[in-house]
């Protein structure tokens, strides 16, 4: 592969890779080293990505590798799920106020999930992947993928009518 067809192919992909990195690492300038050198190592590559299937789902693999790797060399769990900005910038201003509330209380609600599921519901949600490419990304089997995203989403609902039972007992 030359580097025009690098650049047609490949280089587009560098926001979702991006996000995906910043989601799981909580750090733009984390994001940024991997996304460089997920690149990188796609470049060393290039004579074989015509092999995979997906070079995208080799990218998006290849940036959750390096990305765990980060986290086990710091030793905690990561905890933040990224947020949702370009959907409230694009929001009417009158709505504004109104939907903060409620992303608030789904990031908050995402982030008491296990690491994978908040993986799960960012390529799903965020990213808008379907199965087959969320389990190539997850090397899991897509009815796993599937059985994991509605665990998730029924989570979230719980705790998100939790809390609002919650505030509503306090008021």
């Amino acid at each position: 592969m030359d580097l025009a067809t690098f650049k047609i192919k490949v280089y587009p992909l560098k926001d979702k890779l991006f996000r995906f990195a910043r989601r799981m690492l909580d750090s733009t300038e984390e994001a940024e080293d991997v996304t460089q050198e997920v690149f990188i190592r796609l470049w060393t590559r290039r004579d074989k990505l015509d092999e995979y299937r997906s070079v995208e789902a080799l990218a998006m693999v290849t940036t959750k590798n390096i990305c765990l790797d980060k986290i086990k060399a710091r030793k905690y769990p990561v905890e933040n799920f990224e947020d949702h900005r370009r959907f409230l910038e694009n929001l009417p201003m009158e709505n504004r106020e109104d939907h903060s509330d409620m992303i608030s209380l789904i990031h908050q609600a995402i982030k008491r999930l296990p690491e994978q599921q908040q993986m799960i519901i960012h390529l799903r949600d965020v990213e808008g992947y379907d199965y087959s490419e969320i389990a190539a990304v997850m090397e899991m089997n897509e009815n796993a993928i599937r059985v994991a995203l509605s665990r998730a989403r029924k989570r979230i609902r719980e705790l998100i009518i939790n809390t609002r039972v919650y505030d509503n007992q306090r008021n």
